[in-house]
């Protein structure tokens, strides 16, 4: 499933035709340029290279460049692969917004935001230990029962370490603007990763195709009788 490679600009907000308004990112998506046709027979499996954001070529390696200049398409920040079959495409095709529709749902993956080292409060969302009573132990792992048996420490036990900077995926996120001028998507809520990072945004693997628009937002004024009561207004439903 082909999908743009784009940048994470930062959070804003837009308004419906309801008045409504809605928390979005906005994400500059493409233009991404076919770099190269991966072939079973040469490479074993099958995808579709694509660059995204030109660099200046004194800032790549000679093998890096090489690459580049073989493909003729010029010099790119990111590069990465789709796995999909490479007949509908050739080299220097360039994908855009025009992918995707208003309100199609869309599947975007980025790497969050590093944390560095964290204890297990913070990282594991631990309850922690009492907080009164003469209690030293407040936010400290405390004992992990690795006594004689089994004599070590299980993997994949909760302990304080490295937080963040992992790869997330957040699925059936909604695009609520296109600007194919500017090559920006406007897509509801947050998506993973830091200002300025590099995210992928690929058509929706659960739900692919699916519109969803969002439903109507109106706010519904109750008859009241002679006593100064402000209007009720129903419960607004996304």
């Amino acid at each position: 499933m082909i999908g743009l490679l784009g940048k994470k600009l930062g959070m804003t907000h837009v308004y419906d035709e309801f008045g409504h308004r809605w928390a979005v990112t906005a994400v500059q998506a493409g233009p991404c340029t076919v770099l190269r046709l991966r072939e079973p027979k040469r490479d074993g499996y099958e995808a579709v290279q694509v660059g995204f954001e030109p660099v200046d070529e004194k800032r790549l390696s000679k093998p890096r460049l090489g690459a580049f200049k073989k493909a003729g398409t010029g010099a790119f920040r990111y590069v990465r692969e789709f796995r999909l079959d490479t007949a509908e495409f050739k080299t220097g095709q360039q994908f855009t917004v025009d992918l995707f529709q208003q309100y199609e749902l869309v599947d975007v993956a980025g790497v969050s935001i590093g944390k560095g080292f964290q204890g297990g409060v913070k990282r594991w969302k631990w309850k922690g230990g009492p907080q009164t009573h003469g209690s030293m132990s407040h936010r400290r792992p405390g004992s992990i029962g690795s006594t004689t048996t089994p004599g070590r420490v299980w993997r994949g036990h909760h302990l304080p370490g490295h937080m963040g900077q992992d790869r997330v995926t957040v699925q059936n996120l909604r695009i609520l603007r296109l600007d194919p001028a500017n090559h920006l998507l406007l897509i509801e809520g947050a998506v993973p990763g830091a200002e300025n990072g590099l995210v992928i945004v690929t058509k929706s693997k659960k739900r692919p195709g699916v519109i969803k628009k969002p439903q109507a937002i109106q706010a519904v004024v109750e008859e009241e009788e002679e006593k100064g009561k402000k209007p009720a207004k129903a419960a607004a439903k996304k």
